[in-house]
């Protein structure tokens, strides 16, 4: 099929049928690959970006290894960057390494390691594993992807869909601008309150996420 025809299907309303089985089909594949597999786990997003011999990535490795270290599964979006960074830092350190890809126009392969992978079609579909099978979340730097899937996660929280899911922003240089952001548009405009912007944690200290972490898993355990 043409990229052309592709387009042609999807705009098609008569075939939502064949679409919803496929969708269907993807979000049980998850599931069943997930499932009991992985017991308590965290979700690492960031950019796809930086190297081996990029500080971020040293950073996010460290995260990765401690989290291990600590129990915890590590999941990503599978790619390059800081996302290879968590996964490598968690398989080395003996823990369980989780990539959920997806499909892109421009062809982005998992990374090496992983000990557990999927590629997703939709969008969506790759989300909704992100946040069935986390504790937490761990947001390193990163662009418009990393911000999409910060901003949901929050809205997840603040509208009570998910709870005791701390939500951690590593790098406060990085996300210094946008707090203050937040603080100063949003805020200041009566769009959220206080209390919405105490669900965003901000650190430059993996071992104090990884505390807050750890707690607020015994409290998901005692809900």
């Amino acid at each position: 099929m043409t990229d052309d025809e592709l387009r042609a299907a999807l705009a098609d309303p008569a075939e939502d049928p064949a679409r919803i089985e496929r969708i269907a089909a993807e979000i049980r594949a998850g599931f069943e690959l997930l499932s009991g597999r992985l017991g308590k786990a965290v979700t690492v997003f960031g950019s796809a970006r930086p190297g081996p011999d990029d500080p971020r990535y040293q950073a996010a490795q460290a995260l990765g290894s401690r989290l291990a270290s600590a129990g915890f599964a590590v999941i990503t979006g599978g790619g390059p960057g800081l996302m290879e960074a968590a996964n490598r830092g968690a398989l080395e350190a003996g823990g369980t390494s989780v990539g959920l890809g997806i499909e892109l126009p421009r062809e982005q392969s998992l990374n090496p390691y992983l000990d557990v992978s999927m590629t997703f079609r939709y969008f969506f579909a790759r989300k909704l594993m992100f946040i069935r099978y986390a504790s937490a979340f761990v947001v390193l730097p990163g662009g418009f992807g990393t911000l999409d899937e910060l901003f949901e996660a929050l809205a997840l929280v603040q509208t009570g869909k998910i709870h005791e899911f701390p939500v951690l922003l590593v790098g406060t240089g990085h996300w210094s601008g946008l707090i203050a952001w937040i603080q100063e548009q949003l805020q200041a405009q009566g769009f959220i309150t206080q209390e919405d912007i105490g669900l965003l944690r901000v650190t430059d200290d993996i071992g104090e996420a990884i505390d807050l972490i750890q707690r607020c898993h015994l409290r998901q355990l005692a809900l």
